[in-house]
C-alpha cells in the first residue's frame, strides 16, 4: 500500500509541474527598465490574443500576441501613460482586444445577455409549470356502466 501512495504522489507532483503556467513574454522583449517591465507586464495582462481569444498577450505565444507585447512595451518607452497605451490598442483593434472590455451601448449583449438569458429561462420554465395541464379527470360511471361492470366482476372467477 506505501509504494502506491508514494506513486501517486509522484505523479500528482509531476502533474502539479506540468501545468505551471507558460509565461509567453520572450526575455528578448522584456524592457530594462523594471518598472516599466512591470507596467508592460501588467498591460499585457489586460490585452486579449486576438489568435486566442481567451489568454491575455502576456500568456499567449503566438505571433501576434509577440508583437502586440512589443508595441505596448514600445508606446510606454515613448512615454505614454498606462491608459494611452490602453487607448491605442482600442483604436487600433477594437474594444474586443480588451480582456474586460467597457459597459456600453455595444458590448450590452455581452456584459447583459447571460442575465437576460438566465431570466428568459427561468420565467419560461415558470409558465410552463404553471399552466401544464392537470391530469384529465374520470368522469362517473353511469348507472347502466355500474351494473355492467358488477355483472362482468362476479362473473369471472375468484383467482384464489
Amino acid at each position: 500500500m506505501r509504494p502506491l501512495r508514494v506513486l501517486l504522489s509522484v505523479v500528482l507532483a509531476f502533474a502539479c509541474l506540468t501545468i505551471a503556467p507558460a509565461w509567453a513574454v520572450n526575455p528578448d522583449e522584456r524592457l530594462s527598465d523594471p518598472g516599466l517591465e512591470q507596467r508592460a507586464r501588467m498591460l499585457s495582462k489586460e490585452l486579449r490574443c486576438m489568435v486566442c481569444q481567451n489568454e491575455s498577450i502576456d500568456d499567449s505565444n503566438a505571433d501576434l500576441a509577440h508583437d502586440l507585447r512589443v508595441i505596448v512595451r514600445q508606446r510606454l518607452t515613448a512615454g505614454d501613460t498606462d491608459q494611452q497605451v490602453l487607448a491605442y490598442m482600442r483604436a487600433r483593434y477594437g474594444d474586443f482586444v480588451l480582456l474586460n472590455p467597457p459597459v456600453d451601448s455595444t458590448t450590452w449583449v455581452l456584459w447583459f445577455g447571460p442575465f437576460a438569458v438566465l431570466i428568459f429561462s427561468g420565467a419560461t420554465i415558470g409558465l410552463v409549470t404553471r399552466f401544464r395541464r392537470a391530469p384529465a379527470t374520470v368522469a362517473p360511471l353511469s348507472e347502466e356502466e355500474a351494473l355492467q361492470l358488477q355483472t362482468l366482476l362476479k362473473s369471472e372467477p375468484d383467482p384464489s
